[in-house]
């Protein structure tokens, strides 16, 4: 059971530990977080977790630096490492330090607990009867019923938002209904939501992020890091392919290695901030698709209404994805469309 919960709060880090890649059962392999592990060479990984008898240990192999996988993840997340010691000490790991109990809640658990309640006050889309109105959102966007739990009728934002975040709309003149789309983090805590308006009301999204320590990403709860990753502009575009991520915002930092990650842009050729977002993201080392001249749709949302299945959708992306010079010239080709 202690190598079930090693590995549990292993995967929870991984998105902090660039380059991490699980190398067998028990060895795992990553950037070390202690000394960055190169300032020349970003390939570079030397840092590795390993199992020696019951026990899982962190080595470096640049800056010599050992430790247990316990200190590790207190000097990377103090307040994970606190979960990790008391799990540990329920299954009777005696070589562990015994937790601290502190039976006042700690801030950042109690604003957990208030956030949670704020989302308990909306209905799911799946809740909904299905003469709903608002169950046309997700008819209408062919959207697949097991994903309808992910979706909240909010009738008012902008006062619901304020109970989250006091005075964040101060006018509540023309408040109106959103669709409320949750974000969570790899550890499945609340931390970021997305109003997708119903109708024509500007912005059409609005993205507010009240854990300030967190990326504006989508679907990080349900990611497979042992598996290739695509990342789109939207969450809904997100849930039609397989082990996907959304970036809700153009400066969101992914902490998984580029490599394995192909970016999926909007099929917008005349974009100008689309355009520099994905040559950015081939100078990062991340694949690209890049859409063919013969594809007239704008998103992979309306791809789907238009009759193409995801497994369409993913083969097109397989075949239309590029790195490095390669990726540079479709972009180039694209653009000019």
């Amino acid at each position: 059971m202690s190598s079930y919960i090693d590995i549990k709060f292993l995967n929870l880090l991984s998105t902090r530990l660039p380059k991490f890649k699980r190398k067998s059962d028990n060895l795992f392999n990553f950037r070390c977080p202690h000394c960055g592990d190169s300032q020349k060479s970003a390939s570079k990984a030397r840092g590795f977790v390993y199992r020696k008898k019951n026990d899982m240990f962190f080595k470096c192999h640049n800056c010599g630096v050992g430790q247990t996988l316990g200190n590790l993840i207190k000097f990377l997340d103090p307040n994970m490492h606190k979960e990790y010691i008391f799990e540990r000490f329920k299954q009777g790991k005696t070589n562990e330090e015994k937790p601290e109990f502190d039976f006042t809640p700690s801030k950042e658990l109690k604003n957990r607990n208030r956030y949670d309640k704020a989302l308990d006050e909306l209905q799911r889309f799946d809740e909904l009867v299905q003469t709903h109105p608002a169950k046309q959102f997700v008819y209408k966007r062919l959207i697949p019923k097991g994903h309808w739990d992910k979706f909240f009728l909010c009738p008012n934002f902008y006062e619901w938002t304020n109970s989250i975040i006091p005075n964040k709309f101060p006018d509540l003149k023309h408040d109106h209904p959103r669709v409320v789309i949750p974000f969570y983090d790899r550890a499945g805590n609340f931390f970021a939501f997305q109003g997708r308006a119903f109708g024509k009301e500007q912005p059409k999204y609005i993205t507010i992020k009240f854990d300030e320590t967190k990326q504006k990403i989508y679907g990080l709860d349900r990611i497979d890091l042992n598996k290739p990753v695509m990342i789109t502009e939207g969450p809904i575009d997100s849930l039609f392919l397989d082990n996907a991520l959304a970036l809700a915002g153009a400066d969101a930092v992914v902490n998984i290695q580029h490599e394995q990650c192909t970016m999926v842009f909007d099929n917008e050729p005349r974009n100008k901030e689309i355009v520099n977002r994905m040559e950015k993201a081939v100078d990062k080392k991340f694949n690209v698709a890049v859409w063919p001249e013969s594809l007239k749709h704008k998103d992979i949302n309306d791809m789907i209404i238009a009759g193409k299945t995801s497994a369409q959708i993913q083969s097109l992306i397989y075949r239309s994805t590029y790195c490095g010079l390669e990726a540079h010239q479709h972009i180039n080709n694209w653009k000019r469309i």
